[in-house]
Parts: structure tokens; sequence; C-alpha cells
């Protein structure tokens, strides 16, 4: 008997990455060319997509050296340097920054901005992390960055905080970093804390939970430089332990659909529709192939 396949429907791409890929889209169509900081979405196969399409990826370093282009800024966001070496290099900007990024870029360069300027900046987020890397620009390099609860022996508990959350981050993590910063901060200092953590995004985490015990196996499609793929497949994994990570649908393992009766699909927010719909599709060719 051929499995109940269900498709996640709040899984796939947030709105940020539908505006970028929008954008890109769109000038695509009408010059066949344009060049992108950095990896569209983290996923190769959409990536892909829009190569074929005339999407050319390129480094901070590419950038130094073009003129005279149109060079699109993905929605992680670019520290203020980017725009600088853009006006220079007479670059026309193509700027798909998700609005709640650039919401997050000002409160930080306005606090930074900031005259007394006795507080420290810290941000939990993931280091190297292209959105991270624009929020620390913002503050000309002097934001601290918080991994994880190890890392807060880079802060100086006598001073004054300001604590704010990349805004992939997982909202029980950026409650666990306030808790433990409050346990060792210094009497008499101050100490503000700013969720700014994307509705969007935290609220899938209970969803796909719910989502993953459903089904007798999930497959959970995101491309490997996903960070927030990683997160959202450890949640499905810990709910339902037949929970396999995958980049596309030749990566499916035929033995793996042997006696299951429901597959959920679900992804990151960096994961196509149309990669989950081909998922699908796969699964359903390999229950024809192996019981025709």
């Amino acid at each position: 008997m051929t499995p109940i396949i269900e498709i996640d429907e709040a899984s796939g791409f947030c709105f940020g990455v539908v505006t970028a890929i929008k954008k890109a889209e769109e000038e695509l169509k009408s010059s066949g060319k344009l060049y992108c900081l950095g990896d569209i979405v983290h996923n190769s196969d959409e990536v892909q997509r829009l190569r074929d399409k005339g999407l050319i990826t390129i480094t901070h370093e590419d950038l130094t050296n073009l003129k005279n282009v149109k060079v699109l800024l993905r929605a992680h966001g670019e520290p203020p340097s980017t725009y600088n070496i853009a006006r220079e290099n007479n670059i026309e900007i193509i700027d798909a920054t998700c609005p709640v990024v650039l919401q997050l870029q000002k409160r930080i360069k306005t606090k930074a901005s900031d005259p007394d300027g006795s507080a420290q900046i810290v941000i939990y987020g993931k280091h190297g992390h292209a959105e991270v890397n624009g929020l620390v620009g913002q503050t000309d390099g002097k934001a601290i960055v918080i991994q994880d609860v190890e890392e807060l022996d880079k802060i100086d508990f006598n001073r004054d905080i300001e604590f704010y959350s990349q805004t992939t981050k997982s909202l029980e993590g950026f409650n666990d970093m306030i808790s433990e910063i409050n346990r060792r901060k210094a009497p008499n200092t101050s100490f503000h804390s700013y969720d700014t953590i994307c509705r969007q995004v935290s609220n899938r985490v209970a969803h796909l939970r719910e989502f993953a015990g459903r089904h007798d196996l999930v497959l959970f499609v995101s491309g490997k430089k996903s960070s927030n793929g990683k997160v959202l497949f450890h949640e499905c994994k810990e709910v339902n332990p037949v929970t396999y990570l995958i980049s596309n649908a030749e990566e499916i393992d035929s033995h793996w659909l042997k006696d299951v009766r429901s597959i959920g699909v679900c992804g990151a927010t960096s994961t196509p529709r149309w990669l989950m719909e081909q998922v699908s599709n796969r699964v359903k060719e390999l229950y024809t192939q192996n019981n025709g």
C-alpha cells in the first residue's frame, strides 16, 4: 500500500527570502545577468536554479574589483562597509535585506551611537554568519558575539549590557542566555535584553514538532549550509527519531520507506517548495518501482 505523503504547508521560504528571490528573478528577466553577494539562500539546488538564469554569486573580495554593475544584497543584510564600497565603485545596489533584519540593524546602530557608550553590545548569534557580520558592522566591529553559554566569559559583567539576538536563533536559547547573564552580572550594573527573534521562524518549532509526531517517517529537506535547517531538523528528530536530513530527492534511501504508512516532508526557511515536491514525487516513484 502506498503511504500517505504530506508536505508541510508552513515549511519553506520565509518572506525575506521570497522577496530576495523575487527581486533577483525580476532583474534577471529584464537583463539576463545579476551579481549576488553571497549565496542568495542557503540551498545549493535553488542557487543552481537561479545561476542557470544568470545569477552570479560573488564574494566581498570580488565586490571590491567590480565597477558599474548591479549587485543584489540578500535577506541576511550587510554592514555599512559594503554600501561604502558600492558607492566608490559605482555599483547599483538591489537591496533585499529582510525588513526584520533591517530594523534590528537600525536599533543596534542607534545604541552603538549613544554618546554615553558605556554599555557593551552583545549579540547572541553564530560566528561568521552573514546576518551577524552585518549586525556587528553597525557597531564598527565592537559588538561581542556570543554563540553559546560557554562564551559568556567574553562579557565584562561589571559593565552595563545591551543584549540582542540574531533573528533566526532559538527563543529557548536566547532565554537561557538572559537567565545566565542575570545570574552573573554585577549588582550595580544595568542589563537590557531585546527579543529580536523573527516569529515567522521561531513559531515553526512548535508546529514542526507537532508535524513530525504525526508521521512514521520524516524527510527534512535542507541545504547543508543552513543554520536554521540544522536547528529545525534536530527539533523534528527529537520528536520523531525516524527523521532524515536530505538535500534533495536523490538522497532518499529506499530502505527507509519499508513498512512506512505515513511520511512527512518538511524543510527549513531556505528550502524551496519545488524541492519538497520533488522529494514527495520521488517517494512515490520508489514505491512504484519496489511494489510494481
